[in-house]
């Protein structure tokens, strides 16, 4: 049983903020069975969300905010944090220099999913993001830059003086995903308003994300049948303020056409900061 029809847009739950009438923070699973806390008012809303495959034959991560990409790795454990040191980082950099015209890429977060409470114990892995949201806000990507450069003031002062973008890599390590994708809006269809800042409360670090308010405008894709020799990549922040697509709302979702005996998701995000 494969998912339906690629002209019929998915019907599936996504979990939005309701609206502002309860504290909002954001508590991060640690990994190995827990689970992400979300404290707030939110609400789930039935969403179409459609084929990229067929309905968007080309997309630009200055636009819709994200774009897939094939790409073989020599990886070929994903689970193993030397390979991708290693291996992976320097694939991934090339990727993206490639892809966006970047002079430089600096990696600086690997974070693996699994669907699986079982996988998740087994590999530390933490579990698929269950509400909409975007990583980063205006105010946190600039302190995520002056984080990873704490200890290299001079190259933080002269990298602040150009345009950066914070990209993910998101990628399956497992089997094909036919379960619990990766979901993102169009960016085009985000409305000033949609997203809302939220205190990220970290194990190591308090940052700041944004959650999404749901608007019947958004227009919801998925990749059906993702598998380890695909990248999808999208943008959670840009220091440009030039009407570029900045942030990228995503999630994941159930799909209530999988078959019942579908493998977990498995999946890698890796985050990286990009310099033009």
């Amino acid at each position: 049983m494969m998912n339906q029809s690629a002209q019929e847009p998915l019907i599936a739950e996504l979990k939005f903020l309701a609206d502002l009438s309860a504290p909002l923070v954001y508590v991060p699973s640690k990994g190995g069975g827990d689970r992400t806390e979300h404290l707030g008012n939110y609400r789930t809303h039935s969403v179409e969300i459609h084929d990229a495959r067929t309905r968007l034959s080309m997309t630009d991560l200055d636009l819709e905010g994200f774009m897939l990409v094939p790409h073989n790795s020599a990886v070929s454990d994903f689970y193993d944090d030397v390979a991708l040191r290693s291996a992976y980082h320097a694939e991934l950099i090339d990727l993206l220099k490639r892809v966006t015209g970047a002079q430089r890429v600096e990696v600086f977060d690997d974070t693996r999913r699994s669907s699986s409470a079982a996988k998740q114990r087994e590999y530390g892995a933490r579990d698929p993001a269950s509400i909409v949201h975007n990583d980063y806000t205006h105010a946190s990507g600039h302190r995520r830059l002056a984080d990873f450069f704490s200890d290299s003031p001079e190259a933080l002062r002269q990298l602040e003086q150009r345009r950066f973008a914070i990209i993910n890599a998101w990628r399956p390590i497992g089997d094909p995903v036919l379960d619990h994708p990766l979901v993102l809006c169009d960016a085009r269809t985000v409305r000033d308003g949609d997203l809302v800042p939220v205190e990220r409360r970290g194990e190591d670090r308090t940052g700041e994300l944004q959650v999404a308010l749901h608007d019947p405008g958004q227009r919801w894709y998925y990749y059906p049948r993702m598998d380890r020799n695909e990248v999808l990549l999208f943008k959670t922040y840009d220091s440009a303020l030039d009407g570029r697509t900045r942030f990228t709302p995503h999630s994941s979702c159930k799909d209530p056409h999988a078959p019942p005996d579908a493998a977990p998701r498995e999946s890698l995000e890796t985050r990286c900061l990009v310099f033009f």
